[in-house]
């Protein structure tokens, strides 16, 4: 299964665009939102991709966001998931204090923990554990990023938004 892994959109929704399009181009599905929507463009822009997401600390209005996933038929799970796929534990967690990222890390309790926040691509294998975090779907001041996740092999490709 490939898994398109997606965070800190911040209302970007020309990157969104193009995180679509490259999704579907691949076949990843479902699409996991690492949060940092920030409103409800961002929400509505992925309407079309089977998304599961979580909220991250720049997503104040959170009667909207779940509205909106309501709206486009996604599934918002929260602040934290923990998602069975493939055989694999994944958690999923914005990555909002850096501690709790290493905890469930180092808990060797998940096989893939992903997180988002820092907007800075990193990929790593901490024992059996995969860490990935996305970077930022937005860029800032640099080109956005997405990631695709191979589940059977744990592969991860890093993908920018040019």
């Amino acid at each position: 299964m490939l898994l398109g892994i997606i965070s800190d959109t911040h209302e970007h929704l020309e990157n969104i665009e193009k995180a679509k399009r490259i999704f579907a181009e691949h076949g990843a599905s479902p699409v996991i939102h690492l949060g940092d929507y920030c409103a409800g463009p961002s929400v509505r822009a992925l309407e079309g991709m089977k998304i599961i997401g979580i909220y991250g600390n720049n997503d104040g209005d959170l009667p909207r966001i779940m509205g909106n996933f309501q709206k486009i038929g996604a599934d918002f799970r929260g602040e934290f998931c923990v998602l069975e796929l493939d055989g694999l534990k994944i958690a999923c967690y914005h990555g909002t204090v850096q501690e709790i990222t290493d905890a469930l890390i180092d808990s060797g309790k998940y096989d893939i923990v992903l997180s988002g926040h820092t907007h800075e691509v990193h990929v790593e294998t901490r024992g059996k554990v995969l860490a990935l975090n996305p970077g930022s779907t937005h860029g800032f001041e640099k080109t956005g990023t997405i990631a695709v996740l191979d589940t059977a092999t744990k592969n991860v490709e890093i993908i920018e938004l040019k």
